[in-house]
C-alpha cells in the first residue's frame, strides 16, 4: 500500500515564484463542500491544511500585486493577471468560509469533550462517596 499523506486524493503543486499565481495553490483536490463527508480526516488535520492553502494562495496573490504595480504590462497580460487574481481571491474567500465552518465545528467537540469529562468526574465523585 502506497504512503499517503494528511489529504488523500489531494496534490499540492508549488512552482518556483515566477508569477505563476493560481498554480500555487492545491491543484487537483477532490471538491469538498460544507456540511459533507469527511474521509475520516480529524478537524484539526483539515484545519492545519485549509489554513496551508490560504496561505498559498495569499503569497500568490501578494505576487501577482507586485507584479501588477512594477512591470508595465500590455492590456492583455493585465487583464489576464487580473482575471487570475479574481479567482484566487474568490478561492481565499472560499477557504475562508470552510475555515469558519471547521472552527466551529472544532469548537463543538472541544464542548462536548469536556462535557464528557466532567460528567465522568460526577460520576465517580458520587460513585465514591
Amino acid at each position: 500500500m502506497a504512503a499517503r499523506g494528511f489529504f488523500p486524493r489531494q496534490h499540492v503543486r508549488t512552482w518556483p515564484r515566477a508569477g505563476r499565481g493560481l498554480r500555487a495553490c492545491a491543484v487537483g483536490t477532490k471538491r469538498w463542500k460544507m456540511g459533507k463527508k469527511r474521509e475520516g480526516l480529524s478537524v484539526a488535520l483539515e484545519i492545519d491544511g485549509l489554513e496551508e492553502k490560504l496561505s498559498l494562495c495569499r503569497e500568490s496573490m501578494e505576487e501577482m500585486d507586485l507584479k501588477l504595480r512594477r512591470e508595465e504590462l500590455s492590456p492583455e497580460g493585465r487583464q489576464a493577471l487580473e482575471r487570475e487574481r479574481s479567482l484566487l481571491m474568490t478561492k481565499a474567500e472560499t477557504y475562508e468560509k470552510e475555515l469558519k465552518v471547521l472552527r466551529k465545528e472544532n469548537r463543538k467537540n472541544t464542548a462536548l469533550a469536556v462535557a464528557v469529562v466532567l460528567l465522568i468526574a460526577v460520576i465517580y465523585t458520587c460513585w465514591t462517596m
